[in-house]
């Protein structure tokens, strides 16, 4: 499963667009087998081709363009211990919030970050009850003589603004998990340094570490070795790399850290049960197998560390680990696989997409005539290393913890569909 997950630089999440000029989100889509499979059968999605865009209604049916606030909302102390006289003007997030939901928890984590799951209760109370509204709506717009083409545009248009107040609920949730985790999420990047490096942030490798299980940063360990490489090693080099792949690579592990955390909840309750699957029980026997799984997929996989230049498998040696996880979720049959290697909601895929481009920008991608992507107008950025595993380590926490809060708001407010 690891080994695979470095070819997402060159691995599609979504369907190959088909016009010869398309210009719009490429984070979360290219060309190639997938992002993450076991054997050759499985691949990280979403129904209903979620990858694509959630379409958005051009003007809000409660907010004008004029009202819109961006969600660069500032700190008002700074608990990160940057060491900088300027950390309380830094912006919480990088992606604007435009629902008038979305701005007022993002003024509650500004003031009052304790009180936004109270606040977020209020909010799902009111789409609750806009939705029952709405259901009470369509039943009489069923009447004869009624303008069913309206009422329908109208309904549309209420609930693609029900879906981007939940895609910011949910969003606002995530932020203020980073914040408890006193971690600051990484800004917008850009060129911030005389050098031309975009990693001027602070590392919090060590707090990130801790947020996960013994078992899960097992497999994070081995995610970051893949995509570092040699590199892993020498966190100081500098490399000039795209920026597209870079934001593919971001994306890549946040659907990466969803994937892990859904598997992990089941993990740790049936560990804690003690019926976990025969032979994890026995850490020899689980360590060998794991071991086992790591050489064949290094060794079938000549693509694992391209992201770095390319090493040996013999290389990985020392930095892939056996993983009582991946032995575990390789005892699952292909439906419960599939179940647990698909992103549940429209709203969770939405958040990744949007988080992404707030991070990169949205690059100009052209599609050549062959299905290939024209790169000669992507931006080179320079990162070193250690602000690549920085950036990993933050991507796989995002999908954590955007599957915590996903759960947490569809039992209060029913929208993941399966």
């Amino acid at each position: 499963m690891d080994a695979a997950t470095a070819s997402f630089v060159r691995s599609p999440v979504l369907p190959r667009r088909t016009s010869d000029n398309a210009s719009g989100s490429m984070f979360l889509t290219a060309s190639g087998p997938g992002f993450t499979r076991f054997g050759s059968e499985l691949q990280l999605r979403s129904k209903q081709n979620a990858f694509s865009r959630v379409s958005r209604p051009s003007q809000s049916l409660t907010t004008s363009a004029k009202t819109r606030r961006s969600f660069v909302v500032r700190a008002a102390a700074s608990s990160d211990g940057d060491g900088s006289s300027g950390s309380s003007s830094k912006p919480i997030a990088p992606l604007e919030l435009q629902s008038p939901a979305g701005q007022f928890l993002s003024q509650i984590l500004v003031s009052h970050p304790h009180l936004v799951p109270a606040a977020v209760e209020q909010q799902l109370e009111q789409l609750q009850t806009d939705r029952d509204s709405e259901g009470q709506n369509k039943d009489a717009s069923s009447k004869p003589g009624t303008d069913i083409v309206l009422y329908r545009r109208i309904a549309e248009l209420k609930e693609n603004e029900r879906r981007r107040t939940l895609e910011e609920i949910l969003y606002a949730l995530v932020v203020q998990k980073f914040m408890e985790a006193d971690v600051s999420l990484i800004p917008s990047i850009s060129p911030s340094d005389p050098s031309g490096r975009v990693d001027t942030w602070p590392t919090k490798v060590e707090k990130l570490e801790r947020l996960h299980s013994t078992e899960m940063y097992e497999m994070i360990h081995n995610h970051l070795a893949l995509i570092l490489g040699s590199r892993m090693g020498d966190l100081t080099s500098v490399a000039e790399i795209s920026k597209l792949r870079v934001g593919q690579v971001y994306a890549a592990s946040v659907m990466y850290g969803y994937f892990l955390k859904r598997v992990d909840q089941r993990f740790q309750l049936e560990k804690t049960m003690k019926i976990l699957p025969g032979g994890l029980d026995d850490s020899k026997t689980s360590v060998e197998q794991a071991e086992e799984v790591t050489k064949k997929t290094v060794s079938s996989h000549p693509e694992v560390g391209s992201f770095a230049g390319g090493v040996s498998p013999k290389g990985f040696g020392s930095e892939i680990k056996p993983s009582r996880l991946r032995t575990y979720v390789m005892s699952f049959d292909g439906e419960t696989l599939q179940k647990y290697a698909t992103i549940r909601s429209r709203e969770a895929v939405g958040i990744i997409e949007k988080h992404t481009e707030a991070l990169f920008g949205k690059p100009e991608i052209v599609i050549s005539p062959d299905g290939t992507v024209d790169s000669s107008k992507d931006e080179q950025i320079k990162i070193s290393f250690g602000g690549m595993k920085r950036l990993v380590l933050e991507a796989v926490t995002f999908g954590s913890f955007l599957w915590d809060v996903e759960s947490h708001v569809d039992a209060r407010y029913q929208f993941v569909l399966n």
